[in-house]
């Protein structure tokens, strides 16, 4: 993927904005209008997708040079989707992997984000994202009873990713997915210190290399292994794994389910049973990684040519991916299925969602724009009347919990897993 391949698209891009919104259909009201946290909080074209569509095509074609100005426009960015979404609700272009693809130019050029420098130097060296020691990653599941794989044999792979392996804080939520599936009987197991990353978080730093060489690692582990099915509270890995792995070619043979896919399955074929009420009303967040962008990938090979001169039409009809088909009703069934819960809805929600900031590497780099957006859903999800704002993503838990602190904000910050603990008998 290079950024050659999307000089067409920043030709086409016509500056009609509604990258930066939510479809007018769609809106609710105008405070909840935006879509693009960019836009939002820098109030100049450049940083819409738009306005990146301009400085791609201007630095692909030597117009200008390597700015910190430039830099900042490309990275202050959580590369969440939601311009892409919109974007494809007027015209057939693809923001996003273009944005991919100037990301990567950037680090091609050496033109690199220090604390970006910080996390990959990290995942070389220890397999992980949040620069911790790769002898420590197995510690959250200590004292638990659950199978190592390295040692033996079962037919669930559990992948607690890099944020739930060292974010103490968020121990009890892989615990309490361990937790469930021993309720319901399922023959889960871990690989403990020996897992790694997805190598999704650092292929939309810009580092596609990163992807290819864990996707690799990752598919010879669970060959390996033996697993049937790898499950993971990830929502980043899960997108990685069922998403990025398919674009690049290296699609999973085994099944790859998020956490929430796979209690909803349990909780239909009745070995997992949700009877203790909780009585809670809460709104839930969907996660970028597992609505938006987990929309299957779509393979497309054929010819574009113009009509008339002028009409653009590909050969065979190409199909976009225009976010839809993400994981949106599973996480919903569930909360629905617990004795007690209210789910109210935000105005921004599936495909349209807000993000809440820690995406594309921005937590790392940009944490008071990270916790700004945080702040932004936060606001929403407080003006519904929850008291807890449900999510099913441990770096949208983790903003969301810092900025609460930060700023004070009334309402708490729940994972889904931790509500289906308490509805357990």
């Amino acid at each position: 993927m290079s950024l050659e391949e999307y000089e067409r698209d920043m030709t086409r891009c016509s500056r009609c904005s509604y990258c930066k919104f939510v479809p007018h259909v769609k809106w609710k009201n105008w405070d909840t209008a935006a879509v693009c946290p960019s836009i939002s909080r820098y109030h100049f074209h450049s940083w819409a997708a738009g306005g990146k569509m301009i400085t791609g095509l201007a630095l692909l074609r030597g117009r200008i040079d390597y700015s910190d100005t430039l830099l900042d426009i490309v990275y202050q960015c959580c590369m969440d989707g939601a311009c892409d979404v919109s974007c494809k609700n007027q015209r057939d272009l693809e923001p996003l992997e273009m944005m991919l693809a100037l990301r990567a130019k950037l680090v091609e050029d050496g033109q690199l984000h220090p604390a970006h420098m910080v996390a990959i130097d990290g995942l070389k060296k220890e397999d992980n994202m949040l620069q911790q020691k790769k002898s420590d990653r197995g510690r959250w599941a200590e004292g638990l009873d659950v199978k190592d794989l390295t040692k033996e044999k079962a037919d669930v792979l559990y992948h607690a990713g890099c944020r739930l392996s060292f974010d103490e804080e968020l121990w009890d939520i892989s615990r309490g997915a361990i937790a469930v599936m021993k309720k319901a009987g399922v023959d889960v197991g871990i690989m403990g210190k020996d897992e790694v990353c997805c190598g999704g978080r650092a292929y939309e730093m810009g580092y596609q290399g990163e992807l290819t060489k864990y996707a690799e690692h990752n598919l010879d582990v669970w060959k390996n292994a033996g697993v049937k099915t790898v499950v993971t509270s990830c929502a980043e890995g899960y997108q990685a794994f069922k998403v990025l792995y398919d674009k690049i070619g290296k699609k999973p043979p085994v099944k790859i389910l998020h956490i929430t896919e796979f209690i909803e399955q349990l909780i239909e074929e009745g070995t997992l049973k949700l009877e203790n009420e909780v009585p809670m009303t809460v709104t839930y967040h969907d996660p970028c990684h597992l609505g938006r962008l987990a929309e299957p990938w779509i393979h497309w090979e054929g010819v574009e040519k113009k009509v008339m001169g002028q009409m653009i039409v590909h050969d065979p009809p190409k199909t976009y991916r225009r976010g839809a088909n993400g994981v949106y009703d599973a996480p919903r069934n569930i909360l629905q299925s617990i004795p007690g819960v209210k789910l109210v809805e935000m105005d921004r929600i599936r495909e349209y969602a807000w993000c809440c900031g820690a995406g594309g590497g921005v937590i790392d780099a940009y944490p008071d724009f990270a916790q700004w957006t945080a702040n932004e859903r936060l606001k929403e999800a407080e003006g519904t009347g929850a008291e807890a704002i449900v999510s099913a993503c441990s770096w949208c838990e983790r903003n969301f919990l810092d900025t609460v602190k930060e700023n004070g904000n009334s309402i708490q910050v729940l994972d889904i897993i931790q509500l289906v603990q308490k509805a357990l008998v």
